[in-house]
């Protein structure tokens, strides 16, 4: 078996999953894994985002080659290039949270909010890889303060101007102190989503955090997510230098 440190660096000769038994696989179907025991309530959770991009297609593909819109700066989006190249796929790692006292917030790339493992959050971003590395971007959540955490969606959104979700092989794996690691691979169809919305994880209060399957797929931003789960906070646009909580913007 390999470290999770070797892991999340991107070591996939060993998979961490070992005769299939240490990998659950969250989907439609089986959409729920509880995380139980000390599992729950010592350690870090590792939470890693790692894709790569799929080649453009040639128009008269299946996937031929589109124009895409934000709604509400009514700005297109480049196309991709004809041919075999690579397009450029910059996704980012992020968390909404609500805290057992009220508190609502986010960590992400944007606004340079990469959170706190000792201090509310308790929820830290490594950091913003632009490019697919095999390492990924990886979130860590301090389970030695579980009972600060009512709510924790984890959702992955497409930076500025580049293509959107079919464009990539994108996976999210949930891995714990112990027990199985959890994937969640976002290999839907969304030609037009710009965000989505990829686990929910709530814990229940009696030492067990409950891990869901959301993929749900949305065509604009951060404020878009908020509204169908219910945040209640305030955005505004903004680059991944601006003052946050912010989105994509203009």
């Amino acid at each position: 078996m390999v470290s999770v440190w070797e892991f999340l660096k991107g070591d996939r000769n060993d998979s961490f999953d070992t005769g299939g038994q240490f990998k659950v696989t969250l989907t439609k179907s089986h959409p729920q894994h509880a995380i139980t025991g000390s599992a729950a309530t010592t350690g870090y959770l590792y939470i890693n985002l790692h894709w790569s991009t799929r080649t453009a297609e040639a128009p008269g593909a299946g996937g031929a080659l589109r124009r895409f819109f934000d709604p509400r700066i009514l700005r297109p989006l480049a196309p991709a290039t004809a041919g075999s190249a690579p397009v450029s796929v910059d996704l980012d790692l992020a968390c909404m949270y609500e805290l057992a006292d009220g508190t609502r917030g986010v960590v992400q790339p944007l606004g340079r909010l990469f959170g706190d493992l000792n201090r509310p959050p308790y929820v830290k971003l490594s950091g913003d890889d632009v490019s697919g590395a095999p390492s990924g971007e990886t979130m860590h959540i301090n389970l030695e303060k579980k009972d600060q955490f009512k709510r924790l969606l984890i959702f992955v959104y497409i930076y500025d101007d580049t293509p959107a979700f079919d464009r990539t092989h994108a996976v999210v794996t949930i891995v714990p102190q112990s027990g199985p690691r959890i994937e969640i691979k976002l290999d839907e169809r969304a030609p037009a989503a710009r965000s989505c919305a990829v686990v929910l994880i709530e814990n229940d209060g009696e030492g067990k955090l409950t891990i869901r399957r959301e993929v749900r797929y949305v065509h604009g931003f951060q404020s878009d997510l908020d509204r169908l789960y219910g945040f209640g906070m305030q955005w505004e646009r903004g680059y991944k230098s601006a003052a946050a909580p912010a989105e994509p913007g203009s």
